[in-house]
Order: structure tokens, then C-alpha cells, then sequence
């Protein structure tokens, strides 16, 4: 028992610290992928008057891998079943600075002139199945400055879906729509060299606050500089909540199996009572018999902890092959539950794991050291 308690407070412990590193991974990857590094945009929603400017002196930043002028707007979008308000942007015909061709799930990622003589447009799953619209078909998008009126009518433009893209968060899926910057910048009419925002790559990714730091102290009032922390900061700090929170409560669990163990070598302890009367008699000394009890604990802890090692890896590949433990895409913005086992945690887990039971050993071993021999063997207690 004691040793089915450690290898489950073990295997417990491993198995979440693996499925942390693995949400907090997926987040980031989809988030990183998804979004710009940084933006830069006008205060209060007033457009960039000299965008092209402003991108060439971005571009000079020391860590800026790309830089690039993108017009962000609110639409309606229309297929064949349904109408939905949707964000819309609009890039650079060869693409914009992120990894959304990663997350394309259906079609291709294309933003120019297509076989219809209509631009292409790219947008979410969960957009595209509430509109009722698949690749190759003519949706059409309105765009209006105000409330509508017989002197205010709103702009339409008609686009071909090239592509069908999904990340698994709601927040992208729902409400974003890509196409080339052109037919924005005349579907929402605004100026040849206006833009709404500056969206910026990062070369190296561990770099972004230095970037970003560069950039928001080159870039002065009127122009606000964000990083991608602080725009989608609550789903990093949910996602470092979990990091920060689980291992510890499953961390009770090896507690717990090393408190098993202290019962366990004193059951040991009072079962070999006579025998521990024996070997003092013959002239075993105390350190000698407390040594026996501490490596019959430390012998329990280091089976246990193999077993535990053994059963988070086999959920690890079964996890990978099987998919095992499915989840709501909706709340934890991915299908399956990501493992991602690192191999700091075990050595973590098993130092851990072997100081607690050792320690636990000790008071037991500590009271059959002290055992009187003459009591023993006369009473028999």
C-alpha cells in the first residue's frame, strides 16, 4: 500500500505538471501564431496618416523581423444561410506578419485576385458555419459609417472564400475575417497611405518586450504601442494561473503517500519487535537497526516512484496516440487535453519524492532504535 501510494502520488504529479506545460504551450503557440507581436496604432482610433513612413522606420528596429501596415474595420458579412457582424482586416496581398497558413483547415490561404475576379477572403470555422458559407463561395460584406439612411447607404463588396482557418479560440474563430488591404482600405474609405494599425514580427519571440520597449519609445503620443501580452493578457493569466496553482494542490498527493509511509514502517516497526530484542542481544547496534528501517522506507520510495514514472508515461503516449482525455474546445480553446512532459519535473518529482519518504521513514526507524531489548525479550512487548 505504501508503495501504491507513492507511485500514484507521483504518477499524479507528473501527469499534471505535463498537462500544464502542454496548455500553456498550445496557448501561447496558437496566440504567438495568431496575433502580432506588437501593434501600433492612433489614439483613441484616430487612423495612421503616413503609414508608409512609419513601416520603414519600424523595420530599422533592432529584433523586427517584419513590419507592415494593416486597416482594421467592423462589417457585416453575408452567405448563403446568414448575416454576422464581424471584424475584417486587411494585409498585404502576400500576407500578413503572422502564422494564421498554420491554422488553415480548409481551402488555402489566399488574399489576391481569384478565378471569380473576386478578391479572396479568409475567415474563421465558427464564422464560416454560422453564415453557411464554404470555399468557393460569393460572400458579400457591408460596411457603414453611422446609422443607415436613404443619404447614407453602406459600402458592399463581394469576395470569394479561398479559405477556412480555425485556432480553437472563440475569440478569433467568431470575429475575424482577412482579405487584401486594397479592398478594405475601399470598402471602409479611408485614405491610399492611412492605416488603422501597425502590426510587427519579432525575430525571436524570447525578445518581444524588448521590441516592444524599442518601439514604444521611438513611437510617441499620438501613437499607442501594445505587445501581444497586453492585449490578450487574460488568457495568459489564466493560462499562468493553472501553471502556478495545480502543481501545488496535486503536490498534497505525495504528502499524503509519504504520511502512509511513516504508518507503514511503524506497522514494520512493531510486527519485528522481538526480532529487532534478538539482534541487540547478539550485539546489533542502534544505528545499525535504524539503517535497516531507513532503507526499507527508501526501498519503498524509490519503487514507488519508478512505478509512477512508468504510469505517466504510458498516459503521455496513450494521451499522443489515443486522445484519451477529450475536452471542450469552446472552454479550453483546444480538443484533446496537450501533454508535454518536461524532464526537469522528474528530476523534481523523483528528489522530492525521495527526501519526503526518507523523512518519513526516519521517525519510525528512529523508534526502533530505541527499543529495549530486555523489555522484549521478557515481556515480549
Amino acid at each position: 500500500m505504501a508503495v501504491t501510494g507513492v507511485a500514484v502520488g507521483s504518477a499524479g504529479l507528473l501527469i499534471a505538471l505535463s498537462i500544464v506545460h502542454g496548455f500553456k504551450s498550445t496557448i501561447n503557440e496558437k496566440i504567438l501564431g495568431f496575433a502580432p507581436h506588437v501593434t501600433v496604432h492612433g489614439f483613441q482610433g484616430r487612423a495612421i496618416q503616413r503609414a508608409d513612413t512609419l513601416e520603414v522606420y519600424l523595420m530599422d528596429i533592432t529584433g523586427v523581423e517584419d513590419a507592415q501596415a494593416t486597416i482594421v474595420g467592423q462589417v457585416m458579412i453575408q452567405g448563403r444561410n446568414d448575416v454576422s457582424g464581424t471584424g475584417i482586416k486587411g494585409v498585404a496581398e502576400r500576407g500578413d506578419v503572422t502564422q494564421l497558413r498554420d491554422f488553415i483547415q480548409e481551402g488555402e490561404y489566399r488574399l489576391g485576385e481569384t478565378d471569380t475576379g473576386l478578391p479572396g477572403i479568409v475567415i474563421g470555422r465558427s464564422l464560416a458555419r454560422s453564415i453557411g458559407a464554404g470555399i468557393g463561395d460569393r460572400v458579400t460584406v457591408y460596411a457603414l459609417d453611422g446609422l443607415p439612411s436613404p443619404l447614407n447607404s453602406p459600402e458592399i463588396r463581394q469576395f470569394t472564400l479561398t479559405g477556412i482557418y480555425s485556432t480553437g479560440i472563440s475569440g478569433f474563430d467568431n470575429n475575424f475575417a482577412m482579405t487584401d488591404v486594397q479592398s478594405v482600405r475601399r470598402l471602409l474609405d479611408m485614405g491610399t497611405l492611412e492605416a488603422n494599425f501597425m502590426d510587427i514580427k519579432v525575430a525571436d519571440i524570447n525578445n518581444i518586450n524588448e521590441v516592444y520597449r524599442a518601439v514604444r519609445d521611438g513611437t510617441q503620443f499620438p501613437y499607442i504601442t501594445e505587445n501581444i501580452y497586453q492585449t490578450n493578457r487574460n488568457i495568459f493569466a489564466w493560462v499562468d494561473l493553472q501553471e502556478e496553482t495545480i502543481p501545488f494542490v496535486i503536490a498534497v498527493m505525495i504528502v499524503v503517500a509519504a504520511f502512509n509511509l511513516i504508518g507503514t514502517v511503524l506497522m514494520m516497526v512493531l510486527e519485528r519487535t522481538r526480532d529487532i530484542g534478538v539482534l541487540k542481544t547478539l550485539g546489533a547496534r542502534s544505528q545499525s537497526i535504524r539503517n535497516i528501517f531507513l532503507l526499507e522506507g527508501l526501498f519503498v520510495a524509490i519503487s514507488g516512484l519508478i512505478i509512477g514514472i512508468g504510469i505517466s508515461l504510458l498516459f503521455y503516449w496513450l494521451q499522443v496516440q489515443y486522445q484519451i482525455i477529450p475536452l471542450s474546445e469552446e472552454n479550453y480553446y483546444m480538443a484533446t487535453a496537450p501533454v508535454e512532459p518536461h524532464l526537469i519535473d522528474f528530476i523534481w518529482v523523483s528528489i522530492v519524492t525521495i527526501v519526503l519518504c526518507s523523512l518519513a521513514s526516519w521517525l519510525p526507524a528512529r523508534v526502533a532504535a530505541k527499543t529495549d531489548p530486555v523489555s522484549v525479550l521478557s515481556f515480549g512487548e
